[in-house]
């Protein structure tokens, strides 16, 4: 019933005595990374794409980066602020996979966090992690722009870039690794320049060396995405197109800037020179615009919104004028003005959507949010139950119906919904969050903890995963089965917790 959750221990394998001080730096510099997005820093300071690379192929074999890759994004979880939009993350999950398809990486087993910063980033990490942040999506005028970034990301996957890297680092001198904690320390803890000093002292020679390595990989990076693009049916010509909005976006954000050896993805005019050459060689390819990007553009910019009011009034400004989707715009201001408080109005404009377009779904889980914001939860209960016989399994829908079904005092048939969801998709952290929140409306309090125990696990709370399984098995002390796989749970968490030396 519960995922089990992959265990990896470099303290206790045969192999832990030559990997896993390669292992801490590894971890390391993911932290490090991970630590420079949460510090507040200006816009121009991120506007970086930061690949975290792949790991070395003479220390771990592609099952150890995997579980690695998943430790990782844990880890990163835990510190930076995710975003929870079914409906986000699954749009970006089915354009990922589409474009892993057409790509040379070998091993597509990917795992997607989204951040929730609206600077324009996004990341890869071995194993398999892709990042993106949503500032990435307000950026991205076409589907196909947003498709550079993503299968850019997948080209430093396939070629191991970072391999590539740490093999030239082994002829450098060795990172001073005292000099970066106690730089990823500052950052962590104050989010002032200091930080940054500390690390520029300790690295700034060995760091910029590897930095200079990397801008051949760039340029790799570049060539192999746009073929990944070219063999998707995309427009390679979307690339430059991007990358110029990339530049001129780093041109007037204006303020502090980070260190050019920190810039992992540097741009210039010559890099955009030669990706708009590059595009030549493909013919323009003319694509139907994607609703479905416009539709979770629309969302992305409700959540950076300074208000829903201003959401509201930024979307009919769009529809006055010439909106790069009329029809997206017009989902938006449906939502803005159900944030509102106008749900009134807003069904008025959903109605014509659907006149338009009845079966889709962002408008069907549209349409049951506004019931359940007047109060007719019987009602949005009816329509996604109805829904979900046409496309069962349907994550987003599920979710909304489990929401539903919550606001309906249905608490225990919402329990047994994401019961069912967790065996499709247990990697969402999300899912097991309201999981134990229905779990304890529904007087599950034992199930409640187990649910709250994976949620913890997948966000890298490791400590208080560890807590609420020990709180469940004290309350499954006589269910033989349950002890079981609870105790299981228990030593996976403590095998995860000893793999990154915590």
């Amino acid at each position: 019933m519960y995922p089990t959750v992959s265990k990896f221990d470099p303290l206790t394998s045969a192999y832990s005595r030559k990997v896993n001080y390669s292992i801490r730096q590894f971890l390391a510099q993911s932290l490090l990374a991970a630590a420079l997005f949460c510090t507040g820093v200006s816009h121009s300071q991120e506007l970086k794409l930061p690949n975290l690379g792949e790991s070395s192929t003479s220390l771990f074999s592609a099952e150890q980066e995997y579980k690695l890759g998943r430790a990782w994004g844990r880890m990163f979880r835990s510190q930076v602020p995710t975003l929870d939009d079914p409906l986000v993350h699954d749009y970006l999950e089915d354009l990922i996979y589409r474009l892993a398809t057409h790509s040379q990486l070998q091993d597509r087993r990917l795992d997607l966090i989204v951040v929730k910063n609206q600077v324009l980033n996004a990341f890869a990490v071995p194993g398999g992690v892709i990042g993106v942040h949503t500032g990435l999506l307000l950026y991205a005028q076409t589907e196909d722009e947003l498709a550079t970034v993503l299968s850019h990301e997948l080209a430093h996957l396939s070629q191991r870039h970072f391999s590539r890297g740490v093999e030239q680092q082994k002829k450098q001198q060795p990172l001073t690794y005292a000099g970066m904690l106690a730089g990823l320390v500052l950052i962590a803890t104050t989010g002032s320049s200091a930080g940054l000093a500390a690390l520029s002292a300790s690295q700034a020679a060995a760091i910029d060396s590897q930095l200079r390595f990397s801008r051949s990989n760039e340029q790799e990076a570049d060539r192999i995405g746009m073929q990944t693009l070219e063999e998707a049916g995309m427009d390679p010509h979307a690339a430059p197109a991007m990358f110029e909005r990339m530049l001129a976006a780093s041109r007037y954000s204006g303020g502090n800037r980070v260190p050019e050896f920190l810039r992992t993805h540097p741009l210039s005019e010559n890099r955009i020179a030669d990706t708009r050459n590059r595009a030549r060689q493909y013919p323009k390819v003319l694509r139907e615009e994607s609703l479905a990007f416009h539709l979770v553009r629309a969302r992305v910019q409700i959540l950076h919104a300074d208000s829903p009011q201003r959401a509201v009034a930024e979307f009919r400004s769009a529809l006055a004028g010439k909106p790069l989707s009329r029809e997206a715009s017009q989902y938006g201001l449906v939502l803005a003005l159900k944030e509102a408080g106008q749900p009134v109005e807003a069904r008025s404009e959903l109605d014509q959507l659907l006149q338009h377009n009845p079966d889709q779904v962002e408008y069907l889980i549209a349409s049951a949010e506004l019931d359940l914001a007047i109060g007719e939860a019987q009602a949005a209960v009816r329509a996604l139950q109805r829904e979900l016989r046409i496309y069962p399994g349907n994550h987003a829908l599920t979710m909304a119906y489990a929401r539903a079904l919550m606001a309906d005092n249905q608490a225990h048939i919402a329990e047994e919904v994401l019961l069912a969801q967790t065996r499709r998709r247990p990697g969402d952290p999300g899912m097991w969050y309201l999981l134990a929140e229905v779990a304890g409306l529904s007087g599950n309090i034992l199930g409640l903890h187990r649910a709250r125990a994976e949620y913890f696990i997948l966000s890298g709370g490791l400590s208080e995963a560890d807590k609420q399984l020990k709180y469940a098995l004290k309350l499954a002390q006589n269910d033989y089965h349950t002890s079981a796989l609870v105790n299981q749970r228990i030593l996976d968490v403590s095998n995860m917790r000893r793999s990154l030396d915590l």
